[in-house]
């Protein structure tokens, strides 16, 4: 019952393929959609695969109405809504290929975030005194971790769950604690 359900709702989402097909930001949707389906182990056309994640996940909905900011998308979130708790402020450059793992509670407030970013619920990435965090391409955020003010995360690092972080990380680097410190840099316990 539940997939004659959700096949029925993927008719109203017929207005979202339009909105991926002409979007300018098509490119970082359909990396999107790629990280998404090897994550959930799916496999099909990005269009059947958009529809899927829009009916069944607001977080994914999330991150597509902020890659398509406009009138349309105001529009489409009025029946297909997009998660109230999980929010990326609108000056967020965003690479493609977020994953997100239940981002309950979570704010995204960076100057840039690249490319194969993984976040967790209760995540605050913001600003101090109007600066906000650099995060690099390949990061992973745990669950309750804060990473806040004028400071950037290098590639490939990984910051664990409840971490504070308030300096800079470099690549390669698994941080933990509060305030965080550096427990692994380049494959090397430190």
């Amino acid at each position: 019952m539940r997939t004659l359900i959700i096949n029925i709702y993927k008719i109203f989402l017929i207005p979202h393929v339009f909105l991926y097909k002409i979007s300018k930001n098509k490119s970082d949707i359909d990396k999107d959609i790629d990280r998404w389906s090897f994550a959930k182990k799916m496999q099909g056309g990005k269009v059947s695969l958009l529809l899927n994640f829009l009916a069944n996940s607001p977080d994914f909905r999330t991150i597509f109405y902020f890659r398509n900011r406009s009138v349309i998308s105001h529009i489409l979130n009025l029946y297909c809504r997009k998660e109230k708790y999980f929010r990326i402020d609108i000056s967020t450059k965003l690479g493609g290929g977020i994953l997100t793992g239940h981002p309950y509670s979570t704010i995204l407030n960076a100057n840039s975030i690249g490319e194969n970013f993984y976040v967790n619920h209760l995540v605050t990435v913001g600003e101090i005194d109007g600066k906000r965090p650099t995060i690099g391409n390949n990061v992973s955020i745990h669950t309750g971790a804060i990473i806040i003010g004028d400071i950037t995360i290098g590639d490939d690092s990984e910051i664990g769950a409840g971490s504070v972080v308030v300096k800079d990380v470099p690549q390669n680097c698994v941080v933990v604690g509060n305030p965080a410190r550096i427990i692994r840099q380049d494959g090397k316990r430190v």
